[in-house]
């Protein structure tokens, strides 16, 4: 499979959340609900700040 999963940092309460590079639905952060990630059919617009990229095994 193609494709990165990143460190996400969200941008209300900056909780860090795991989220896949090529999402196929909305990812939304899991303790204040804002929306982190959107699919848009290929690479996905990531809402906040990457801070770390995870390497694939």
């Amino acid at each position: 499979m193609a494709g990165n999963f990143y460190a996400v940092a969200c941008p209300d309460c900056e909780n860090e959340q795991i989220v896949f590079e090529k999402v196929a639905s909305e990812v939304s952060c899991v303790v204040c609900g804002h929306t982190i990630a959107h699919p848009t059919g290929g690479t996905a617009t990531i809402e906040g700040e990457i801070t770390d990229a995870v390497e694939a095994r």
